[in-house]
């Protein structure tokens, strides 16, 4: 059996306070080095919007420091994935290695994500943009998430594997062409991403964006993720589970759910659980 990490996307959110972090945090509160001692994963969301800098990640090594088994996956910047009019230049290569790179160095990175939009769909012209990213970070790891079912082929996995480039698993509202709830294992890192539900809001124009995670998983559909993440875990050396359900620390109580039926919960981390979940319900009926 490999290793197995479980945490949520990102830490850096305002409607976490009081839910996940005390309403009046003390002088010196890291939210990044609090979940240390509940998590062994998070996904850092900001590099997806601009490149990561160097110091910053040398920060969040040291934050990280009291857990040793403490490894990050980083969101590709979005200008390779989203803003794809033009090829970027290597300029723009360089400074995402270099500003990820301190996570590297301190054997901190676990994977770097490549998310696709579903808009993204299996062409030609994407094919060979997708190709030309994996060239471009073949230094690191690499997961990829895609989202439209056209990517659904047994070629495209088979790709995958030659090039040792791990599938993304993801959870998203069942709707039309969107990828279904899998357990690829396609390179030595296995990966899942739960996003949540919330089919009213996932294509919908002109909310903010939290609107479309805004959901907590039930039990009953966790439980069909265990039996996955423990298919994905004898095949894989390492694999990730990462919550993006983050609105209002929902992204917290699932992971650590997840964590619990997998039997990696300690008794912290389930009254963790507890708290959060009684605080995040007292929020929501204000």
């Amino acid at each position: 059996m490999g290793t197995i990490r479980i945490g949520p996307a990102g830490w850096s959110y305002a409607d976490w306070k009081g839910i996940v972090y005390p309403e009046s945090a003390p002088k010196g509160f890291r939210p990044l080095e609090f979940l240390t001692q509940y998590f062994d994963t998070a996904e850092v969301n900001s590099t997806f919007y601009r490149p990561p800098d160097a110091g910053q990640a040398r920060g969040w090594v040291a934050q990280t420091s009291g857990n040793s088994r403490f490894k990050f996956t980083a969101k590709l910047w979005q200008r390779f994935t989203h803003e794809r009019n033009t090829w970027p230049d290597e300029e723009d290569v360089r400074v995402y290695c270099d500003g990820i790179a301190p996570l590297a160095e301190a054997d901190r990175l676990g994977a770097i994500l490549v998310q696709f939009p579903w808009s993204f769909r299996r062409t030609p012209e994407n094919r060979q943009w997708l190709a030309r990213v994996i060239d471009a970070f073949n230094a690191f790891p690499i997961v990829v998430e895609v989202r439209h079912t056209t990517w659904d082929e047994p070629e495209f996995y088979e790709g995958l594997r030659e090039r040792a480039v791990t599938f993304c698993n993801i959870d998203q509202p069942t709707l039309r062409d969107c990828v279904a709830p899998s357990e690829a294992v396609t390179a030595p890192v296995g990966y899942v991403r739960l996003h949540g539900r919330n089919a009213e809001n996932w294509f919908r124009d002109g909310i903010p964006p939290y609107e479309r995670y805004n959901y907590l998983y039930s039990p009953d559909e966790l439980k069909p993720w265990t039996n996955r993440i423990r298919s994905i875990q004898e095949l894989a050396q390492d694999t990730y589970v990462v919550t993006n359900n983050h609105y209002r620390g929902q992204a917290i109580v699932n992971a650590l759910e997840i964590a619990e039926s997998l039997g990696h919960a300690s008794d912290e981390m389930q009254q963790f659980r507890e708290d959060v979940r009684a605080k995040m319900t007292f929020a929501q009926a204000k």
